[in-house]
């Protein structure tokens, strides 16, 4: 009988003995109603459960609360049971409650007669492999949507005949078919008739299969039948080496193209490169050093007029280097203008009126042999424009057709109503369409040929003979109509003259009256004036010409340096700044800060160049006050008493009457102490105008060491600096010096304090040089 069984049992121990091995398994026999028989090893790896716990537990021990809600171990043995197998995937549990996810084999074990004795269950851990299963199905889904997301470009898969299959919503966005109206289509649908003529889509498909990437620009067709110009990718897609296919990308460059072909165009236009570049540099950083140069030239040239305006040979000279400033400031002004960086103050205004006042004018500047004619049609719009620009444009168009005119002619002045429509405008890409008032400037001179009139805005371009106009003033038109949101346009031809139009936007607004030139006198005042320029030449003539006007003058180099003399509690008036400085700091952000602390303190800005820190859109922000570089001296007085808002009264002894005079005794000896340096320099600048001698240090150690070696008779000391209070100054000093009075400065109200052994007072920041000057007369009555 033994010899009989004796391959069934040794089938049966290398059966134990494997199963015993096994440790990626987990291998578990039921018993008929579904409960656990059998263990092994694997099993207590993967669940974590040993033997005698889980032997006579029914399966769903090892399912999570969720799953067993769900009956899924019921649903799996009765799937068994009714199929003979059941195979799935889903979450486990571990002994630990953790769960993970396992591949599950779960096979019915039937008798030799079919009937049911159990079930045989086979689980692996297959937690790593989801986790990477589902990454790669996560950034597949990322992908496509990322790909479905771009609208910017086309991207669509062709089989390896080219016909479409897949569709993005990039693709439905520039080729305007839906994924529904394309997929099966030949990319050829998308070629104008002729390029597919010649098999362009076939050989782009040709080129990519063989070097496996093609890349070219041409017209593509939208589904409405418009053209748009498309740089197109394809790249194949093998599999293996197997041509599977190809992707597809295609970009709109439409624009790009037509902005390549006006590029190209200007290139050809303005063949004067070097002029050209030249230019732009004098619209930016140089155009300001220019200007600061004129600036220092003509302020220098002003104070030496002064001096010596007795002198009938000194003076010519004067008067000629003054006019040559002159015509270097004119010429930056119209590099500026054709640069479209000068600062326009404009107003709405009628036309008529300007044309009509500048009859006079014109007529000076033409001569005898030119006949001026003004029409001006009725019902005439309004428009918003800087009259004093417009001025210099009509000049300079007026002496341009008088140049043209060699043995006279007629200059006619038209101005009308005018409508730019669609239809116009498709050729201009910065012209709205709208309504406009028109001002033509037509001559009846010697005209110029096509390839002058294409020219006549390039910047020093000019058919005149050399040493008779720099050719920018057409150029500074070209600017300023441009910067004023118009248009300009040249008609003419040999032989039959020339017609200027410019159109400006037409304003709704009502039109307020031109303002009239007001003379420029020299007027001076006694007021406090805070100059901030980090041009030290500039700064010392700027300096000089105000202190001459009879000013009090401080100082700053810088944006921040300024801040410390506003925070000092100095008295200003106005606050005379550069626009453009170096520095963390810009001069518009110091402003601000600066009108925060001096509420009625009054802003008067300065440039040869304002690099948009003020002037937006071409025009000067609200409220803001421009003078621009070079100014004269009686420019810069008039504009400083327009601004203070006080009667232009010239200094005079009445004038005089009014500065603080020095103390009865006379000069005292003064003694500042502010850890803030710059204060202490600027409240020393004012003690010095009213007679005092100051000594200014931002150290109490130092302070108490001059007073061991000089006599003072008044400290002034702010109250809270971080090397020692003010009081315990003022308390040591006195003990060095008894006779010694103290002021006490401080941004704060003076803090209630016992009586102290010395004359003392307290003056709250911001104060003025007056009651400085009456606090140390008090200590004298």
């Amino acid at each position: 009988m033994a010899q009989a069984y004796e391959p069934d049992d040794i089938v049966q121990n290398w059966a134990n003995i494997w199963l015993q091995s096994l440790r990626d398994y987990a291998v578990t026999g039921l018993s008929e109603d579904g409960r656990i028989r059998s263990w092994n090893p694997g099993g207590e790896a993967i669940h974590g459960f040993r033997e005698e716990e889980v032997i006579g537990q029914p399966l769903e021990v090892l399912y999570p609360a969720e799953e067993r809600a769900k009956g899924l171990p019921h649903t799996a043995l009765a799937a068994a049971r009714r199929e003979g197998r059941f195979e799935g995937e889903g979450w486990r549990l571990r002994k630990d409650g953790k769960v993970f996810w396992a591949s599950v084999v779960l096979t019915a074990l039937r008798s030799p007669d079919g009937t049911l004795v159990g079930f045989g269950e086979i689980v692996r851990d297959m937690t790593d492999k989801k986790t990477v299963h589902e990454a790669v199905l996560e950034s597949e889904r990322r992908f496509r949507l990322l790909v479905d997301g771009v609208t910017d470009y086309a991207i669509f898969m062709l089989s390896p005949e080219g016909r479409v299959t897949n569709w993005n919503s990039g693709a439905r966005r520039i080729k305007g078919y839906a994924a529904s109206e394309i997929i099966g289509s030949h990319i050829s649908r998308f070629y104008t008739p002729e390029d597919a003529a010649k098999g362009l889509p076939q050989r782009g498909l040709a080129a990519a299969a063989r070097d496996g990437r093609f890349e070219a620009e041409g017209w593509r067709v939208r589904k409405d039948g418009t053209r748009f110009w498309a740089h197109v990718v394809i790249d194949a897609i093998r599999d293996g080496g197997t041509l599977v296919g190809f992707a597809k990308i295609t970009r709109d460059i439409t624009e790009r193209m037509e902005a390549t072909r006006l590029l190209e165009e200007t290139r050809v236009a303005l063949v004067q490169s070097q002029k050209m570049e030249a230019i732009g540099k004098l619209t930016g950083g140089v155009a300001h050093d220019f200007n600061n140069v004129m600036q220092i030239l003509r302020g220098n040239l002003e104070l030496l007029e002064s001096r010596h305006k007795r002198d009938g040979w000194t003076r010519e000279r004067l008067d000629k280097a003054i006019d040559a400033v002159e015509r270097g400031a004119k010429l930056a002004s119209q590099l500026l203008a054709f640069g479209r960086q000068q600062p326009l103050r404009p107003i709405v205004i009628n036309l008529a009126a300007a044309i009509r006042g500048m009859d006079d004018l014109l007529r000076r500047a033409l001569g005898e042999t030119v006949e001026i004619e003004t029409v001006v049609a009725g019902g005439l719009w309004n428009t918003l424009v800087d009259v004093h620009q417009l001025e210099n444009v009509i000049l300079n168009l007026a002496i341009n057709a008088r140049d043209a005119m060699k043995e006279g002619g007629k200059l006619t002045m038209e101005v009308s109503n005018a409508m730019l429509d669609d239809q116009y405008v498709v050729g201009f890409t910065d012209v709205p369409a709208g309504q406009y008032v028109m001002l033509a400037v037509t001559d009846t001179g010697t005209g110029m040929p096509p390839e002058v009139v294409q020219r006549a805005f390039d910047p020093f371009f000019t058919t005149k003979p050399e040493g008779e106009g720099t050719g920018l003033g057409l150029s500074m038109a070209y600017g300023f109509v441009k910067q004023s949101g118009g248009h300009i346009r040249i008609y003419s031809e040999v032989g039959h003259g020339t017609t200027v139009k410019i159109y400006l936007p037409r304003s709704t607004e009502e039109a307020v009256e031109t303002p009239a030139p007001q003379p420029v006198t020299l007027l001076g005042g006694t007021e406090t004036i805070l100059v901030v320029e980090d041009d030290k030449e500039v700064q010392s003539t700027v300096v000089d010409t105000l202190s001459g006007l009879g000013y009090s003058v401080l100082k700053a180099n810088d944006a921040e340096q300024a801040l410390a003399v506003v925070r000092s509690g100095v008295h200003i008036d106005l606050l005379f700044t550069d626009v453009v400085m170096p520095g963390p700091l810009r001069s518009p952000a110091m402003v601000a800060q600066a009108v925060q602390l001096l509420p009625r303190l009054k802003v008067l800005f300065t440039s040869g160049y304002t690099q948009n820190a003020i002037v937006h859109g071409g025009r000067l922000d609200p409220g803001v006050e421009l003078l621009s570089k070079p100014y004269s001296r009686e420019q810069l007085a008039y504009k400083i008493r327009q601004i203070l808002g006080v009667p232009p009264l010239a200094r005079s002894a009445a004038a005089e009457e009014t500065r603080p005079a020095p103390t009865a005794h006379g000069s005292l000896r003064l003694l500042l102490v502010d850890d803030d340096v710059e204060t202490s320099e600027a409240v020393g600048e004012l003690l010095k105008l009213v007679g005092h001698d100051a000594t200014t240090t931002g150290s109490p150690q130092e302070a108490l060491r001059l007073l061991e070696a000089e006599r003072f008779d008044v400290l002034i000391t702010d109250l809270s600096m971080p090397a020692m209070p003010g009081l315990e100054l003022a308390q040591r000093a006195t003990q060095l010096r008894p006779t010694l009075r103290v002021i006490f400065a401080s941004g704060h109200e003076m803090p209630a304090v016992e009586a102290l052994p010395f004359r003392w007072g307290a003056l709250r920041k911001p104060y003025s040089i007056d009651e400085l000057d009456a606090m140390l007369r008090g200590f004298d009555e």
